[in-house]
């Protein structure tokens, strides 16, 4: 590493110290705004030295614990390394890191899952009060004292605005070449002197490159060299592979209809194994010219791009394996004109989504046989990750797809249930649910519709002789008949999972 070779201002690079003396700034009962979204453009030293002093503390027998806003979830030594040492008191808006997890399903931690297109302005209105720290990752720092982002935006323009102190990670692994990739948009304010973003299409660049500071803020730059952390996408399997063909066929269809144009609308992908085997389908696909607007930029996406068939994506992080990262970062320059990242009130901008019609494709645990859509909530109390964009995409989209496969814990749970134990998305969001064994359009369809759909087209042959027999019952039975229900054994399947370890 050569020190100070990326802190171009004079008056910040006067203020490099340690990691442990930039922790040290950190106190009992702060709130703390840190860098991050997925395992990309997080803090990764300060965390690591903030939680050896808190777990001094506490070896001490004194109080230490602090609340924690990101972008999305992070890496192993952020969420990782201050939940096991106990640190963080509340976690907003996403996590996936399981011991975090953990915390937070036994009740030590108190946890705010959000719609991520609303944390910034939340954070803005000062109804979670005052944020005393932000520790943001940056690549760099110009002569002007401008910021040169990092992996991802986030929430880091609000943190570093409202924030009263700041403390940067200056991280030499990251690309050079990222310098430019950005558009940070200053031009969001709260009512009543909000006005439109002026966006229209997927590759506008609205804002400028850097993050702008005020250097009297910062009390500390720590230089560091260490990598993003994304774990790696699983090879896709047979499972993967029907439901990428499944909606690909789909897709097809409605460019055969005219529904769609030839090139498709602005992707949106979510994080996983699911959502990354319908990019690496679209590879044999006859679409070109495609756009993403999206939040992450994954692995099928690169691909895509350096095949030539995606022309631009747009998000506010990257999402890569390791191979992947080491990959763009040797021909960061060559992407840079490919790939545009904004701060996540902007990538997940409802208005956005809906103005350029978004194809939505996201993943969930359950739905139930009318449409509605659990994506957070496992036998509906213990959290596994959160809500994330999902919400502010699935509403706004041109259409709404969720995927999954049909069942998971070897066979022992239906991903299709009479009734979601928990809603995350109502089923007038939900158009179109994919599964291995098929693909359901709930478009213009009623609820008794939807329900015959779903159970002959997407649920496991094992489990389809139980929705069938209990939706018949229930059209006997129901209080009403506009959505058949029986109050007294929707939730059953769930409650033998818990007792017996299988819904069967």
């Amino acid at each position: 590493m050569n020190t100070h070779a990326r802190i171009a201002f004079p008056d910040l690079q006067s203020k490099t110290m340690s990691a442990d003396d930039a922790a040290a700034l950190i106190h009992d009962g702060m709130t703390i705004g840190m860098s991050g979204f997925t395992g990309s453009g997080y803090p990764k030293s300060v965390p690591v030295a903030l939680a050896s002093q808190i777990e001094a503390a506490h070896a001490a027998g004194n109080p230490f614990r602090v609340k924690v806003f990101t972008g999305a979830s992070t890496g192993p030594e952020l969420d990782g390394a201050l939940a096991k040492a106990n640190g963080i008191e509340f976690r907003l808006p996403y996590n996936s890191d399981p011991i975090a997890r953990e915390q937070i399903n036994s009740g030590e931690m108190n946890y705010v899952d959000m719609h991520l297109s609303q944390v910034a302005p939340v954070v803005w209105e000062g109804f979670l009060g005052k944020l005393d720290m932000a520790v943001v990752e940056v690549s760099g720092i110009t002569p002007d004292g401008d910021l040169i982002p990092s992996t991802s935006i986030g929430n880091n323009k609000t943190w570093l605005d409202q924030a009263e102190k700041v403390i940067l990670e200056v991280n030499h692994w990251q690309s050079h070449a990222l310098d430019g990739m950005h558009d940070i948009y200053y031009g969001t304010a709260l009512p009543p002197s909000r006005v439109p973003i002026p966006l229209v299409r997927p590759d506008d660049r609205i804002g400028q490159k850097h993050f702008r500071i005020d250097p009297s803020k910062v009390v500390a730059v720590v230089e560091t060299e260490a990598p993003d952390r994304n774990l790696p996408f699983a090879k896709p399997d047979a499972v993967a592979e029907a439901i990428a063909g499944h909606l690909l066929e789909f897709l097809a269809h409605e460019v055969a209809r005219g529904r769609l144009p030839a090139n498709l609308l602005p992707l949106q992908s979510g994080v996983g194994n699911v959502t990354n085997a319908v990019l690496s389908g679209l590879m044999d696909s006859p679409y070109h010219d495609m756009t993403a607007f999206t939040e992450v930029v994954q692995d099928g996406m690169l691909d895509l791009l350096d095949a030539g068939k995606l022309r631009m994506a747009s998000a506010t992080a990257f999402s890569l394996s390791p191979e992947a990262a080491e990959r763009f970062n040797r021909d960061a320059l060559r992407y840079r004109d490919k790939l545009i990242l904004r701060p996540q009130e902007i990538s997940n901008h409802p208005e956005l989504v809906r103005r350029l019609g978004c194809i939505a494709m996201n993943g969930l645990i359950e739905a139930d046989i009318y449409g509605n859509v659990n994506s957070t909530h496992v036998m509906g109390s213990r959290i596994q990750n959160g809500i994330g964009g999902s919400g502010d995409f699935a509403r706004n989209a041109y259409l709404s797809i969720f995927m999954t496969p049909s069942t998971a814990k070897g066979g022992k749970i239906s991903a299709i249930v009479p009734q979601v134990a928990h809603v995350d998305h109502i089923s007038q969001d939900v158009q179109v649910i994919v599964t291995e064994h098929g693909l359901a359009d709930l478009r213009g369809l009623a609820p008794r519709q939807r329900a015959g759909v779903i159970i002959d087209r997407c649920a496991h042959p094992d489990y389809k002789p139980m929705l069938r027999d209990y939706y018949a019952r229930a059209l006997q039975g129901s209080f009403g008949k506009h959505a058949p229900t029986l109050l007294n054994e929707a939730l059953s399947w769930h409650q033998r999972y818990v007792e017996t370890g299988s819904m069967r």
